[in-house]
């Protein structure tokens, strides 16, 4: 059930798409976002010429949100229009303009145009660039037209994400033209494309002596040390305290007896 939901959303989407492409001619149309806010649907319309899409005092946007309001009944849509940067980048707008042109002028000049635009979209510092062109063009007979320029990718990862691809129908007098147009901007990141860093180099320089310091050198007396004497430790004589004896009477009249 949820597979089904997300299935119902892309193909709302892809109407809603092919709906303002076909309100929105010749402003340059690329692409469109729709996203949801808790005020309404907000629709984001991708032109090269905004000023188109909004009309005189907005009537070209009302009328558009009439219309989206009925056809996929949404309740509050909101459409915001955004300007390209760099027309020359961006594959749809590139193959919309090429379309234009055979229609206007026609099947004969076909290579001259497939040639100018591969031109600007190189000058536009584009990596590369590839046209093909099918249908009865020139003779009564199909066939196919290729023109390239430049570095781009077939396979892998950047081929389907980061290469930009458009196919647009042109209708002539002959029949129906195929238009596919396959660009790689400058600002993708390729895998194969690695930087290796200098290695810093170290100069060793040799360090000349000076004749004139040497001398100094030779010249100044060397000093001697002198030996470090040995203090003898003097002994000292622990002096006795004299201690003076006093006699009694009894030793006196003793050595008095003696004598006598």
């Amino acid at each position: 059930m949820i597979e089904r939901k997300f299935v119902a959303q892309k193909k709302k989407e892809y109407q809603i798409q092919e709906m303002i492409a076909k309100n929105v001619k010749g402003a340059g149309y690329s692409h469109t976002k729709l996203q949801r806010t808790p005020l309404g649907e907000k629709i984001i319309v991708y032109a090269a010429r905004p000023g188109l899409v909004v009309g005189r005092k907005g009537q070209n946007i009302t009328k558009l949100t009439k219309k989206l309001k009925n056809s996929f009944e949404l309740e509050n849509p909101q459409i915001e229009i955004n300007e390209i940067e760099d027309i020359n980048l961006n594959a749809q707008v590139v193959a919309n303009s090429i379309a234009n042109s055979l229609e206007r002028f026609g099947s004969s000049r076909f290579k001259g145009i497939m040639h100018k635009t591969m031109e600007n979209v190189i000058n536009a510092k584009a990596l590369g660039i590839e046209i093909v062109i099918a249908g009865k063009i020139p003779g009564s007979r199909a066939k196919s037209w290729r023109v390239y320029s430049g570095y781009l990718k077939k396979c892998g990862d950047i081929a389907i994400n980061g290469v930009d691809k458009a196919k647009v129908r042109a209708v002539l007098k002959t029949g129906v033209v195929g238009i596919k147009v396959s660009i790689m901007p400058p600002n993708i990141k390729l895998p194969d494309n690695i930087q290796l860093l200098e290695e810093k180099q170290e100069i060793i320089e040799e360090i000349k002596e000076d004749n004139s310091i040497k001398k100094d050198v030779e010249e100044k007396p060397k000093e001697t040390k002198k030996p470090i004497e040995k203090v003898e430790k003097k002994q000292v004589k622990e002096e006795k305290p004299i201690v003076k004896k006093v006699k009694t009477k009894k030793e006196k009249v003793n050595k008095d007896k003696k004598k006598l």
